[in-house]
């Protein structure tokens, strides 16, 4: 599975390219389907720009994606930065009109366990975000059933996010759900090949980086899918 992360919390600032409206980001979506990815993550944004659990932005997002890609699975973010208040998240999942199709929960954050309870209520695949080992004992105590696991190795030295993601891997029990690797900034490429030498899942985009595999700036999102596909990942 190769996923494109086509946003995340980047703006216009960070990159001219960055998709931000629901209208972009089908439109991104659907280039990256075409190039090879099989499920897209977006973080939407309200009117203001500002990442939103709201279910009306929620919707936005997620109804043009599908209608510009049918059949696309898209997920979103339900990360603390969004909504600082546990109880607000899991109420934000209880009232979404429209679903996506899975949602990533960072399990190192307070309320974690309530909010990926709410989506697997609604019917939504939980992805659980591990960027430490202690995560990996956090997430093993959740009740709610998770499809994926997200290995997210987010320090930017290489050397080390390298070793964050075996240490994460290792703690990871013998039956567990599938899991996607990635990594974050001038680690993304590294891990992403430690990925694609595993076997995992990965994924790739401008939430993740801006920069090609050489270094040079990626001009968009189909660029950096388009690199991914050529060092192997399927």
């Amino acid at each position: 599975m190769l996923k494109a992360c086509l946003n995340g919390g980047r703006g216009r600032h960070e990159h001219p390219a960055v998709p931000v409206t629901p209208d972009e980001l089908a439109a991104e979506a659907v280039r990256c389907a075409v190039a090879g990815v099989t499920a897209v993550h977006v973080h939407p944004r309200n009117a203001g720009g500002a990442e939103s659990l709201d279910p009306a932005v929620i919707a936005a997002a997620v109804t043009a994606i599908r209608a510009a890609g049918p059949g696309l699975p898209v997920g979103v973010s339900t990360g603390a930065w969004i909504a600082p208040e546990p109880a607000d998240r899991a109420a934000a999942v209880r009232a979404w009109t429209v679903l996506p199709d899975f949602a990533s929960v960072n399990a190192h954050e307070p309320g974690a366990a309530a909010v990926a309870a709410a989506l697997h209520e609604r019917g939504v695949m939980v992805e659980a975000g591990l960027w430490t080992v202690a995560a990996v004992d956090a997430w093993r105590r959740w009740p709610a059933p998770t499809g994926r696991v997200l290995v997210e190795c987010l320090a930017e030295e290489v050397d080390g996010a390298l070793a964050d993601a075996a240490a994460i891997l290792a703690a990871l029990p013998v039956e567990r759900p599938p899991v996607l690797l990635h990594g974050e900034g001038p680690a993304t490429w590294p891990v992403f090949a430690e990925a694609v030498r595993r076997g995992l899942h990965t994924r790739i985009g401008l939430e993740d980086t801006l920069v090609l595999p050489d270094g040079t700036a990626a001009p968009d999102n189909l660029a950096l899918v388009t690199a991914a596909r050529a060092l192997g990942a399927h």
